[in-house]
């Protein structure tokens, strides 16, 4: 009988961070894929023994399917990771059920329960914007009152700026709640919402908080703190709010914020929502000289981010996260400095059907670094709050010229891949 060979179970991801994945650590993890994520892949299998496709709303047919696998292939499992906020419970139960490292499942319901994340960080002293959960556009209305406005309307779960809006009057919240339940009835069936979403899902109003807004990763272990990046995020107005447009990395520190509190915050922000040891990834906001927490979740960060970890740092934490799981020591040293870098996101400025992609002119700029693109001629464009993902076309990362708006630079660059798309109209 051949050796048992031990594997990193990776819960849910997509198939580009498969794809990362199996060319930097070949043969250490074993894939758990949503089986729709793999039939709309566009890079390549796993092998047989790497990947396991299941349907990942059926906990019981995943453990199942698991055991089989394991027996099949003679493979254990050494580590549980997880880069995605819907397979995060699923990662935990199954963490549990075979011994190994990993937030449990209550400190994930916290996380992914954004109004306990902020009644928890309240009770610990930690500062964050004032919320209600509501059940109806008046109770939005309500809330706008008494706080003045104006307010910021979200689901319970969710992910990134989906279904988030800002209200500036009374009409905005009556309109902005109809959006968020009807837009949450359409991807009822989504993990991102499971188990939250039902026939009266769970909407939250906080009080809106301006200022610079800011992404971090660190490591929590054994009782400290290691921050591995911290990034300023750009947003752009005229898109949807809250979406993050671009990351500048390192993110130009906020001179109100002393360094050992700025840790101290870290620890408690994630030992408060019950985590003792994992990356997380903190979203906060500084205002008047302070952190408001905004969303903190036992993963990395997302997006372009880890592109943009690993041009700016040599830093794969993607690859990291296989040997956290591992429990081995976290030897990584974050650079003093560094030359800025910036990692921006390409969108769609319309919808139909991507009739041409060309980037030629924007890989040859001479600032860019790295150029990734997600689609392809034919695709389908949709954008928000219709879809949140499918108008994403990928990324740039590049080096700022200095003395120069690093906005008005990310929209030079945007305007230098030409793309094509059909309307819908044309398309039928």
């Amino acid at each position: 009988m051949p050796p048992v060979e031990a594997r990193v179970l990776v819960v849910g991801t997509t198939a580009d961070y498969i794809e990362w994945i199996r060319g930097r650590r070949p043969g250490q993890a074993l894939f758990l894929t949503d089986a729709a994520v793999r039939r709309e892949a566009k890079e390549p299998p796993a092998l047989p023994d790497e990947e396991l496709l299941c349907d990942l709303t059926d906990e019981r047919q995943v453990l199942e399917a698991l055991v089989r696998h394991l027996e099949t292939w003679q493979l254990t499992l050494d580590g549980v990771v997880c880069y995605d906020c819907e397979s995060m419970a699923l990662a935990a139960r199954l963490a549990g059920a075979y011994g190994l490292s990993y937030p449990g499942v209550q400190s994930v319901s916290n996380c992914r329960d954004k109004f306990r994340s902020k009644t928890l960080w309240q009770k610990a002293g930690l500062a964050t914007a004032a919320a209600r959960k509501i059940g109806s556009a008046a109770d939005a209305v309500r809330f706008f009152r008494e706080t003045g406005g104006p307010c910021v309307l979200k689901p319970l779960s969710g992910s990134g700026s989906e279904f988030i809006f800002r209200c500036d009057s009374e009409r905005d919240c009556e309109r902005y709640y109809r959006s968020i339940v009807q837009g949450l009835a359409r991807r009822k069936a989504h993990r991102l919402y499971q188990p939250f979403a039902g026939d009266t899902p769970d909407i939250i109003a906080e009080a809106f908080v301006d200022g610079e807004e800011y992404s971090c990763d660190f490591v929590l272990e054994d009782g400290r703190v290691r921050l591995m990046r911290i990034a300023r995020k750009v947003l752009f107005d005229k898109d949807p709010f809250g979406t993050a447009k671009a990351y500048i990395l390192p993110g130009v520190w906020p001179e109100a914020i002393d360094a050992d509190a700025f840790e101290e915050t870290l620890y408690r922000s994630a030992t408060a929502l019950g985590i003792r040891r994992a990356v997380c990834m903190l979203d906060f906001i500084v205002h008047e000289g302070r952190m408001v927490l905004l969303e903190l979740a036992p993963r990395p960060g997302g997006d372009c981010l880890p592109a943009l970890v690993r041009r700016c740092y040599a830093l794969d934490t993607l690859s990291l996260m296989l040997d956290f799981a591992r429990q081995k020591p976290f030897a990584w040293e974050r650079p003093a400095s560094h030359p800025p870098m910036v990692g921006l996101r390409l969108h769609a400025g319309q919808a139909g059907t991507l009739a041409s992609i060309e980037d030629r002119v924007l890989r040859s700029d001479p600032r860019v670094r790295e150029v990734h693109l997600l689609r392809r001629p034919g695709d389908r464009i949709r954008r928000p709050p219709e879809d949140y993902d499918a108008w994403l076309l990928g990324h740039v990362i590049f080096v700022p010229d200095d003395g120069k708006d690093v906005g008005a630079q990310c929209r030079e660059l945007c305007d230098k891949l030409t793309i094509t798309v059909r309307p819908e109209a044309e398309c039928r």
